[in-house]
């Protein structure tokens, strides 16, 4: 969906001329690899065709007015005394200010217009999203050269420490760095990664259970401190450095529940790959088979998953044309993801959406994906 039909004339009522500039930056669905970015793994994220979208102009000063039509609600704040607001979606904007200046760039103050389409809470990363259209509309107006990883770097660093969430780097690459009709083969620690195509007769589902959670007060916290404490216990950096092997052989030696979490890990690790590897062949069957070995380690392993997540993916796997699902996200809520013959879509679409509504009375919403470029400037007059 364009939401420059929507922006536009809103920018114009408000300051009375077009805008000059428009930039958006995507959201994101994770085809596998689930919690394994921030133990320095890999991920195979792709962006989707959801989006936030900024239309802006520069300021002479060093202020930074937004107006979001999300929310109907202004910020405004000055660049010179960055302070926290509290919560709400203007964090995000003053985050990604503080990381970029406190990376040395010089910022340019800017007035504008936000609009998105990514549901939020859902898991489909609308704070990447915000975070990397807010980092655009800095680049645009303050000429800073666009390095897709930096920024990406930078955002994580605005929701770490600013926002105070403690993601992984996944979300915030694939919204910098992808490319339509890919998906993005990503190592988390060098931050290296690889574009890989999706075949032309397969569709991305996205399945929102309609269930919502947050991530600040949650327990994704307390799972990345489990793991990290799992590391310890190997005398690695990461659980990305500790393979199927060296696991089964001192597993034993673990709690039941450490071990639980760090056989997620490892083995979603392995998962990854072979999913790249069956994509590579357009092997369908296999890549779906992948989708469903993981929801079940999410659900039993990581213990991420919720009733919500289990009767969406269950019912998804016997809708027509499906070759495998899963939850996609933090877990707890949220929405699931499948692989689906692309001939068959509208009749999966129908099949799910009842009879998830007649299972927990429940309307979920249903998006058939595009593989979407990265965060980019849309119109520039200059």
């Amino acid at each position: 969906m364009d939401l420059r039909a929507t922006l536009t004339p809103v920018f114009e009522d408000r300051f009375g001329t077009i805008p000059p500039i428009i930039v958006r930056a995507p959201g994101r669905v994770n085809i596998i690899g689930e919690h394994t970015d921030y133990n320095d793994g890999f991920v195979l994220p792709m962006a989707i065709d959801r989006a936030v979208w900024i239309a802006l102009r520069r300021r002479r000063d060093r202020q930074v007015t937004v107006h979001s039509l999300d929310y109907s609600e202004s910020t405004t704040f000055s660049l010179d005394r960055l302070r926290s607001a509290g919560k709400g979606w203007s964090e995000y904007l003053r985050g990604v200010a503080w990381a970029l200046q406190t990376a040395g760039y010089a910022l340019a103050g800017w007035e504008g217009v936000m609009v998105g389409d990514v549901p939020v809470g859902s898991g489909l990363s609308s704070s990447a999203a915000t975070e990397l259209a807010a980092a655009r509309a800095f680049a645009s107006v303050s000429d800073l050269e666009w390095e897709a990883v930096t920024m990406a770097r930078l955002c994580q660093k605005a929701e770490n420490e600013w926002v105070g969430v403690n993601c992984g780097i996944m979300d915030q690459m694939v919204s910098a760095a992808a490319r339509a009709g890919h998906t993005l083969f990503l190592d988390c620690r060098s931050l290296t990664f690889e574009h890989i195509p999706i075949p032309a007769d397969l569709s991305v589902v996205v399945l929102d259970t309609a269930t919502r959670r947050g991530l600040v007060d949650s327990a994704y916290n307390e799972r990345r401190a489990q793991c990290e404490t799992t590391a310890h216990f190997f005398g690695v950096h990461a659980l990305r450095d500790v393979d199927k092997h060296t696991f089964e052989a001192r597993a034993s030696e673990l709690d039941p529940l450490t071990c639980r979490r760090a056989r997620h890990v490892i083995s979603e690790n392995d998962r990854v790959t072979q999913a790249v590897v069956a994509l590579r062949d357009g092997d369908a069957a296999t890549l779906g088979a992948i989708l469903d070995t993981s929801h079940a380690s999410l659900r039993d392993d990581f213990e991420v998953s919720c009733q919500a997540l289990n009767i969406m993916v269950d019912i998804s796997r016997l809708a027509p044309g499906c070759f495998g699902a899963r939850m996609t996200g933090a877990g707890f809520g949220g929405c699931a993801v499948a692989i689906v013959h692309a001939e068959k879509i509208q009749e999966f679409a129908s099949h799910v959406a009842r009879k998830y509504a007649q299972q927990t009375g429940l309307t979920p919403n249903i998006y058939i994906c595009q593989a979407a470029e990265g965060a980019g400037p849309l119109l520039s007059s200059s």
